[in-house]
């Protein structure tokens, strides 16, 4: 053995403890990081004047070295005794980078929680999210020998967010026991409640319909579901959907959400009880990284950061520090130009430049590469972001990747974000379907949007033009005002690209996807006049400093901490308060959902009294135990009366009514998504003048239209059947709901039953409804276009607004009431024997 006592150091010397410094003189650094950038500069200092606090949010753009910023606060925490440190990152993926980005700066970095040099407090170490946030967590689940933290980062912060929020639900798939035995616990008041739902979801197997358990239904079997979860409590593989969640929900389960699909049953809390992972609960520094977002409720959502315990956030001193983007967006200069359009221009410019597409779904991404060749998932990322750091790929398309992957240079020069990203969990989707203008909800996605922008540019020298597309993206963006949840760079570069949009337009009222295109060229071709305005435009934006919470994000989160101890009262006057601040009437009705739901804690009675008054503002909500009074749809209205004034609070503006219409037209695809096609639905009825709504919650058909004269179409929407024959569950569904419609209202109307379905061929077995009528997807593209093409003609000059042309109109594109059934639906046919 060598002579170890001639190694030992004398008196321990003093180590750097500012960031800089330790940068500076880290020996062994890779020559590119000879000198650090000034934006991180700037944010060490300001880390380093205010590191006592216990939370600190650091906002940098993408691509300005947010990486290197965090190493360094965490080797500062480690050289002033400030540790164990961990960095963390939202997956597996992104620990290897962060690794890789340490060894070229000479920072000890480990991804083993058992390091010796990491129990030392000499290395950092790095790990994914879900291992520090899960039910058997060993930073914080244990009843004792947990890991401690004494720092601790989390970088791109909102995915992080995103994986704790899923960690804080049970998903209960429908192939396992679990699932049957759930829905047999509750099958017998569920039916009570909602016969129709139970048929769907249980008996027929309908993947298309979800179902929220009324909140007395989930609070009355507490002692059940409880006992049921705990038999498979194990570490069974097979039982990991509970063994890795019911230790985070246990505590809190009384008030947590059930949504029953076909596929699913999912149990989600009405908050993140972050508290169970106790050593990050106690951690002295905790350091929240990010890109320069313009909300910050979800640090209030999912950490129940306390609003006034963070009066300002780090930022760089300017802007600068971010690539220059073009921004694109063909569908809002010209609604007759089609997806397929921008795709055929796409793939032409791929052929020269490295062109990545970001698509919400697989199935999105089967529109760019029907052979799959290019689409790139979680199991073959690594291998596809090299290679286009490397070479010439040419056109590739990410699968629900809005964060995470760097594309530098000539890696990707041109960014599509198709369409808008997908809700995270079936609550959401849930919540969307009653209250599909949440401002929430719309956070979450634009906030998404914006890290996708990033992807392309990664330091102020880099250059990418962004192209967004999609109905529904623009229609969220546009009539929406999403843009408006932009961070403050983001909106300047958006700013400065409508200013070309504006004056194209000048030249060209519709102007040719070829002649849109052509402005990609000035970021393309790194055009030094497009470069200087872009900078110039840059270099006077100053970053908000002030976090921006939402105040209902700040009562949802009171409500729930308060409920969190028992103090139901305090939770319902927390829900109060925002309901009294909340100005949309869809919204203000979700939220006294939630205030009854505390409610029925205390006063049982009372609780059902809030979900009547709920209804009026919000018929999507839950009806009451004793069910609801049903006003009936009368439509005394001239059609396009009642049209245009509806599109007049949709907009004032015609080009962006188009933009909803058309959005609106494009969630009706015959796909296992029910509630956005149901929702479009309903929609699609009140934009063309007539009385519209769903009610398969009540008992009722997915849609009902009054056309007017007393006339109803009672509509099912079999949109996700994947057979090509009308099972006799279906024509019975329909049936029942025809049945329904007598019972509500009587003799003097008349109603026509319509199911939208793949065929028109119906089961021998089956006995559909006399006068029943089909629409299959050959006559709902019909119906789309006619749709499509009657909005762009509205929207021309002279017909806004003008009543007699409106009605014209509607006569032209045959879309008055007693058009549906004649022009868009035909008779069955019953399958051979």
């Amino acid at each position: 053995m060598p002579n170890l006592l001639s190694k030992l150091s004398g008196a321990p010397k003093s180590k750097p403890i500012e960031p800089r410094e330790i940068f500076m003189s880290l020996p062994a650094k890779d020559k590119r990081y000879e000198y650090p950038r000034d934006v991180q500069s700037e944010v060490w200092k300001k880390w380093f004047d205010r590191r006592d606090q216990e939370n600190t949010i650091i906002k940098m753009n993408t691509g300005s070295g947010k990486t290197v910023v965090g190493l360094m606060i965490l080797q500062s925490c480690l050289n002033e005794g400030k540790g164990p440190a961990v960095y963390v990152v939202p997956d597996k993926y992104l620990v290897a980078q962060v690794c890789d980005e340490a060894k070229k700066l000479g920072v000890l970095a480990v991804t083993d929680r058992d390091d010796y040099h990491y129990a030392e407090n000499k290395a950092i170490l790095v790990a994914p999210i879900h291992a520090l946030v899960n039910g058997r967590s060993v930073f914080g689940m244990r009843t004792s020998d947990n890991y401690p933290i004494e720092s601790v980062l989390l970088d791109d912060v909102h995915a992080c967010l995103d994986t704790i929020t899923t960690q804080f639900s049970v998903q209960i798939p429908s192939t396992h026991e679990l699932y049957d035995r759930m829905v047999a616990l509750f099958a017998d008041s569920w039916k009570l409640y909602n016969s129709n739902s139970y048929t769907d979801i249980v008996e027929m197997k309908d993947f298309k319909k979800d179902a929220l358990l009324p909140f007395w239904l989930w609070q009355d079997k507490q002692i059940e579901v409880y006992r049921l979860l705990k038999q498979y409590d194990n570490d069974n593989e097979k039982n990991f959907c509970v063994f890795f969640s019911l230790p985070l929900l246990q505590d809190c389960l009384p008030f947590c959400n059930c949504i029953i699909t076909a596929r699913s049953i999912e149990i989600s809390p009405n908050g993140i009880p972050i508290s169970k992972i106790s050593s990050f609960e106690r951690a002295t520094r905790r350091i929240f990284m990010s890109a320069t977002l313009a909300d910050d409720s979800v640090f209030v959502s999912a950490i129940g950061m306390k609003p006034d315990k963070v009066t300002d956030i780090i930022t760089p001193d300017k802007a600068n520090d971010i690539g220059d983007r073009l921004i694109l967006f063909p569908k809002h200069l010209n609604s007759s130009i089609t997806d397929e359009d921008i795709r055929q221009k796409i793939i032409e410019l791929s052929a020269t430049h490295n062109i990545v597409v970001i698509v919400p779904s697989g199935e999105r991404g089967s529109f760019w590469d029907g052979t799959g060749k290019r689409i790139v998932t979680k199991e073959n990322i690594e291998k596809a972001v090299a290679a286009l750091k490397t070479k010439h790929i040419g056109l590739l398309v990410f699968v629900n990747r809005y964060d995470g992957i760097d594309l530098p240079d000539d890696a990707c020069r041109l960014l599509v974000i198709d369409g808008l990203p997908p809700l995270r969990s079936e609550y959401d989707k849930y919540m969307q379907s009653i209250n599909p203008t949440s401002n929430l909800l719309l956070r979450e996605q634009i906030q998404r949007i914006e890290q996708g922008m990033g992807r392309g540019v990664r330091s102020n020298s880099d250059s990418c033009c962004v192209v967004l597309m999609g109905n529904k993206l623009a229609d969220v963006l546009i009539r929406n005002k999403g843009v408006s949840f932009f961070g403050n760079a983001t909106t300047e570069q958006y700013n400065l690209s409508k200013e070309l949009w504006d004056l194209l337009k000048q030249t060209s009222s519709n102007p040719t996807i070829d002649e849109i295109f052509e402005l990609a060229d000035y970021s393309l071709n790194r055009e030094i006049e497009w470069i200087e305005k872009s900078k110039e435009r840059l270099s006077k934006v100053v970053y908000k400093t002030k976090p921006n919470f939402d105040c209902v994000a700040i009562s949802l989160r009171d409500a729930f901490e308060q409920a969190n101890i028992g103090q139901w009262q305090k939770a319902v006057e927390a829900i109060d308060t925002a309901i009294n601040q909340e100005p949309d009437e869809k919204s203000k009705g979700y939220l006294m959902q939630i205030k009854a739901e505390y409610t029925n804690f205390i006063d049982r009675s009372k609780a059902q009294q809030i979900l009547q008054s709920a209804r009026r503002f919000n018929g999507g909500t839950l009806g009451p135990i004793d069910g609801i009074q049903y006003d009936k749809l009368i439509n005394n209205k001239a059609q396009a009366k009642a049209m245009l004034e509806y599109l007049a609070k949709i907009s004032s503006n015609p080009n962006e009514c188009v933009v909803h219409i058309n959005a609106v037209v494009d969630a009706l695809l015959f796909s296992p998504n029910a509630n956005e096609f149901e929702g479009a639905l309903e929609e699609i009825g009140k934009i063309l003048g007539f009385e519209s709504s769903r009610l398969d919650r009540d008992g009722g058909p997915d849609n009902l239209w009054a056309i007017g004269n007393s006339k109803y179409l009672v509509i099912e929407c079999k949109s996700g059947a994947t057979t090509d024959i009308i099972s006799k569950d279906y024509c019975n569904q329909l049936g029942g709901s025809v049945r329904w419609f007598d019972n509500k209202y009587g003799n003097g109307f008349q109603c026509t039953p319509i199911m939208i379905h793949k065929t028109n061929v119906v089961d021998t077995l089956a006995s559909p409804t006399q006068g029943t009528r089909i629409v299959t997807p050959e006559l709902l593209d019909k119906l789309k276009r006619q749709i499509r093409d009657f909005a762009t003609a509205l929207a021309q000059s002279g017909n806004w607004q003008d009543e007699t042309k409106v009605s014209s109109l509607l006569l032209t594109y045959k879309l008055r009431g007693q058009d549906i059934a004649q022009e868009y639906t035909t008779t069955f046919t019953t399958a051979r024997g």
